[in-house]
């Protein structure tokens, strides 16, 4: 669609959109539980066939703990509410 602006061409520049998948528990859980989880979550990412399907769809793991991982999506969240305020889309 050659006659589509690309989004910096349109007026958002240093826009970047990237799919990412993460897992969350609920707000009480226990510190343990969420480096449990977070450390066989890592494990798992890490296998060598779980590394070749990834790759093969273009996938990359992002390796972080929780607190950084809360930081990430706080900034994901900045970002697109800039996309949105841009947009001037509304809630019906």
């Amino acid at each position: 669609m050659p006659e589509v602006p690309t989004v910096s061409e349109a007026g958002v520049p240093g826009y970047e959109a990237v799919i990412w998948l993460g897992f969350m528990a609920p707000a009480a859980t226990p510190t343990p539980i969420i480096e449990r989880l977070n450390s066989e979550i890592q494990r798992i990412a890490s296998l060598p066939d779980v590394k070749e399907v990834w790759t093969k769809q273009g996938a990359v793991p992002m390796y972080m703990t929780s607190a950084e991982f809360g930081k990430f999506m706080e900034q994901d969240i900045q970002k697109w509410a800039k996309v949105v305020a841009f947009s001037g889309a509304k809630v019906d």
